[in-house]
């Protein structure tokens, strides 16, 4: 059975596993791996925001810097980001404001591992940070976290873009992602977030290898241990561009738009193993096969 959790995002809150929760990715950037410079101007940005909702998003994920491989340094080492905060802040603010002047209830979620754009993000509106490096690469973004009272996503990564390619393997991923999560929430507690405001995310695929994905999904389950509600992302990824065969097109070969119906085989079953929310570029869709899971769940 999927555990029940209240998650805490200071003025306002969301109950979580009676339901499947979708949010909805919003990428305005120009060299996002999936859908690069679709979304980058500012209407366009907003306009998808609000298909996103019709379509059944509860949350909107606005990106303002891309995570492919390659696409960036983390802050702190001796090269400079790609995209600076200043540049981050130009994407992504004006969207966050717009989106909440034209949708009011609407929850919105920062993705970004730099603490000066959680905080302006969350001025803004934004009620939680979703941070890819686990708190690990902003040495500040704990301690703004915890002064800014929003909800948080704290997601496992092994090394950096730059490296993945060539981390070595890991074995058997799921005690390693159980116990570095372990580790890694102890911080943002210690520095005053309160646990029911932290959500954890495994990171398929930032780190893991292609073999590595499928047992994390098969696994899925274990993280409850944790005791903290649980989000996946692994909408387009390309360790399901490696499994999938759409036509003519080879495996490993099809292009991250052609790879929606693995996407939500792979969704459908961290549903059944009891993801509380599904981070999704393709929200109907989604929302449709998390309906069913949610009845398949319910029936248990």
């Amino acid at each position: 059975m999927r555990p029940l959790f209240h998650w805490n995002l200071g003025s306002r809150s969301l109950e979580l596993g009676q339901r499947t929760l979708i949010m909805g990715v919003l990428n305005v950037t120009p060299d996002s791996f999936s859908d690069g410079g679709q979304f980058f101007d500012l209407d366009k940005a907003v306009e998808h925001a609000s298909r996103l909702l019709e379509e059944g998003a509860d949350i909107i994920d606005v990106g303002g810097e891309s995570t492919r491989p390659g696409a960036h340094v983390a802050a702190g080492s001796r090269s400079a980001p790609t995209v600076s905060a200043e540049e981050e802040l130009s994407r992504v603010i004006p969207v966050i404001t717009e989106v909440k002047k034209k949708h009011p209830g609407t929850f919105v979620s920062i993705d970004t591992y730099k603490a000066e754009v959680a905080r302006a993000a969350v001025n803004a509106g934004a009620e939680i940070v979703n941070d890819v490096s686990g708190f690990r690469w902003d040495p500040q973004m704990a301690v703004t976290i915890a002064e800014l009272n929003c909800g948080a996503v704290l997601m496992h990564m092994r090394g950096r873009p730059e490296e993945w390619r060539t981390l070595p393997p890991v074995g058997d991923v799921v005690p390693l992602v159980n116990r570095e999560l372990k580790q890694w929430a102890e911080a943002p507690i210690q520095a005053g977030i309160r646990r029911d405001r932290i959500m954890l995310d495994p990171g398929f695929g930032f780190g893991k290898s292609f073999e590595e994905n499928y047992p994390l999904v098969a696994g899925f389950e274990e993280l409850h241990e944790l005791n903290f509600p649980l989000l996946a992302g692994v909408s387009r990824k390309s360790f399901i561009g490696r499994t999938v065969f759409t036509g003519a097109v080879p495996a490993g070969k099809v292009p991250p738009q052609d790879r929606l119906y693995g996407t939500l085989a792979a969704q459908t079953a961290l549903i059944l193993e009891g993801a509380h929310i599904i981070r999704t570029h393709d929200v109907r869709p989604s929302v449709e096969a998390a309906r069913i899971a949610d009845a398949i769940l319910r029936a248990r």
